[in-house]
């Protein structure tokens, strides 16, 4: 099958090289439907997340695509980069990459093992690329396929017990800092899904005081609507916000640092050497790595979270064997359905020749016999309809059947089958 991943992840790139190629959301649309002028992309869908852009591809040709698929990533928006970002790429092809995306929707690629988010991730790639025009057939069936197995995943496993997402293991690296998190003051900058995540499970934790900063102060409202407590500012008010803080949590979708070593600095001369712990869960990153450099303040970011929670993980390792069993056999479900498209063709212009001799043979038979009732002429019909599919039933099932598990084979039957029915099928 003539699909293509390409993409770059935490497992081959780190978060600075990551930040470097993410697309803005508002960006996507027009990446997307730039994507669709590649010769020899025919479908495309691209999944970004904290820890991987993946482009997804149906191409008329393995290697045109792969390298129209590189030569996008590397000139559109980004221009020229001071590294080998294909030493950072990585190219799965035909059922590898169908197993590698039906992996990732059910958490067994995620940087931490079974996280909740990227079943939505996966979800708005989708619709994203559906809005793009840039979803066909293909994609359309495989993502679907891909939140069915996600879905499953969690549903019959515990890929998803012990609640750690990107957003909570922030804040249970807070709490692994600080201890209790009740009398602690916490900013959480940006308003977005993490953001309501990380605020909920402070909630849950008894925080008391949380700020919430956003771009405009009436999203940081909704948030606040949302979860029930806390106050918000805009980011002009930031550094002071800063002032009074133990804990910060930054997850925005900003193109560019939103903490940067002067915001930071100018907070904490007012802080008598009170320590600032940042957590930045962002890509592209929130806060400018010279942050770390600032006396009192440590800076943690997506890559270095993984590594400090990895290890409260152990019970969703223990669902893996099943989860790659889903995986498996959502493998062997999608390459059936793909093998067995060569038989739709045929099979479709066999019902609509049918269908047109047993339309025009009744016409004529109730033209000839005016006196038959219309319970009558239902009658007929519904017997004509009866006849036409028990007769194609079995020649249908075979075709499907053998299209399965022999796509040469099954071309050789179309072709068979289109020349005796004179079907006029295409190749």
């Amino acid at each position: 099958m003539p699909l293509v991943c390409l993409g770059l992840s935490h497992h081959t790139a780190p978060v600075e090289v990551r930040e470097r190629h993410a697309f803005p959301a508002a960006r996507m649309g027009a990446a997307l439907v730039a994507l669709r002028d590649y010769e020899a992309v025919r479908e495309a869908v691209m999944l970004q997340t904290c820890g991987r852009l993946e482009i997804y591809a149906d191409v008329s040709d393995y290697e045109a695509g792969a390298a129209q698929l590189k030569s996008f990533l590397l000139n559109f928006r980004h221009g020229t980069v001071a590294y080998d970002l294909e030493s950072y790429l990585y190219t799965l092809l035909g059922r590898g990459a169908v197993e590698h995306l039906f992996r990732v929707s059910t958490g067994l690629d995620s940087m931490l093992i079974g996280e909740a988010e990227i079943l939505g991730q996966v979800k708005d790639a989708y619709i994203a690329a559906q809005e793009a025009g840039s979803l066909g057939k293909t994609l359309h069936r495989l993502f679907r396929e891909a939140m069915s197995a996600g879905k499953s995943a969690r549903s019959q496993t515990r890929i998803s017990d012990e609640s750690v997402s990107v957003a909570t293991a922030a804040i249970e690296l807070a709490k692994a800092k600080f201890g209790s998190l009740q009398d602690r003051s916490v900013v959480l900058i940006g308003a977005g899904k993490m953001g309501r995540t990380a605020a909920k499970r402070l909630r849950a934790e008894g925080t008391q005081n949380l700020v919430i900063a956003n771009r405009t102060a009436k999203n940081a409202q909704e948030a606040i609507g949302e979860i029930g407590f806390g106050h918000a500012v805009e980011f002009a008010g930031l550094s002071d916000a800063l002032t009074s803080a133990d804990i910060v949590v930054t997850s925005t979708g900003a193109p560019q640092f939103v903490l940067t070593p002067e915001i930071v600095a100018k907070a904490m001369v007012r802080r008598a050497e009170q320590p600032l712990f940042i957590v930045d869960i962002a890509v592209p990153r929130d806060a400018h790595p010279d942050i770390a450099q600032i006396p009192n303040v440590t800076l943690i970011d997506i890559d270095g979270l993984k590594s400090r929670v990895d290890e409260k993980l152990q019970v969703r390792r223990e669902a893996v064997p099943h989860v790659e069993e889903i995986v498996e056999e959502f493998v062997e479900r999608f390459g059936h359905w793909y093998q067995s498209r060569v038989a739709v063709p045929v099979i479709a212009s066999l019902h609509k020749k049918a269908e047109r001799i047993r339309s025009a043979e009744l016409e004529r038979l109730f033209a000839r016999c005016p006196e038959l009732t219309e319970r009558q002429k239902m009658l007929v019909t519904g017997m004509s309809m009866t006849i036409i599919s028990k007769l194609l039933h079995t020649v249908v099932t075979k075709m499907r059947e053998r299209a399965a598990v022999n796509h040469p084979d099954a071309l050789d039957h179309a072709r068979v089958l289109g020349e005796l029915f004179e079907l006029n099928v295409g190749e």
